[in-house]
């Protein structure tokens, strides 16, 4: 099995800085665009299948990576991104910071310490979330030979990739969070999973900023 796992393109929240969390904003025009760019680089991929989060950014750009591909695309709740609650809508970075809470910056800088707001979900549910998605797909016989595509969020890709590459919480954000549509790669043999590469784009990096969610 080798599977690809992409997080979604940019969206207006993603370039205000704005925390998105659960909620549910779409691509906007550069995010399709790099979608598209991304898509025509992995045009040669045999995709058999492809799961998606629910939300609306990582459905299209599911969507754009499926191109003419007569293949399942799979909703799963368990690749949504992770909750913040109260927060969502808020801007995390810069000058036009408004968290209340003094300790939010601990998500980034020291996410082992990190308590979420009311209504939010932690970086250790997450963790726990991304893992059982990873390991029932790795377990299922069907994709045992398949190539798989993922679309997703920038902390559940780290969440999916975090049981292999980290030991310890406080690493999670250890080579810092993917960039719009950069794309990472498992690859499974006899039930071992590896990552070959992770946080690659395809487009011109000029095109992309470094966003926090």
């Amino acid at each position: 099995m080798v599977i690809y796992v992409i997080r979604h393109g940019e969206t207006d929240w993603n370039t205000k800085h704005w925390l998105q969390g659960t909620t549910d904003i779409p691509l906007n025009r550069n995010g399709i665009e790099v979608a598209e760019i991304t898509s025509e680089a992995l045009k040669g991929i045999p995709f058999d299948v492809i799961f998606s989060s629910p939300l609306k950014r990582a459905y299209q750009t599911a969507e754009i990576m499926k191109r003419e591909r007569q293949i399942p695309l799979i909703v799963d709740e368990r690749l949504k991104e992770i909750s913040f609650g109260c927060f969502e809508g808020l801007c995390c970075t810069g000058p036009n910071y408004n968290i209340p809470d003094p300790d939010f910056p601990n998500f980034f800088q020291n996410p082992a310490h990190y308590n979420p707001p009311e209504g939010g979900e932690s970086i250790a549910e997450l963790c726990v979330r991304g893992t059982d998605f990873l390991t029932w797909l790795i377990d299922r016989p069907e994709y045992q030979d398949k190539t798989v595509l993922i679309s997703a969020h920038g902390a559940l890709v780290k969440a999916l990739l975090s049981s292999l590459l980290i030991t310890d919480l406080k690493d999670f954000w250890k080579g810092g969070v993917h960039k719009n549509c950069a794309v990472s790669i498992i690859d499974v043999e006899h039930g071992t999973a590896s990552v070959r590469q992770e946080n690659v784009i395809y487009y011109d990096k000029t095109r992309s900023i470094n966003y926090f969610e």
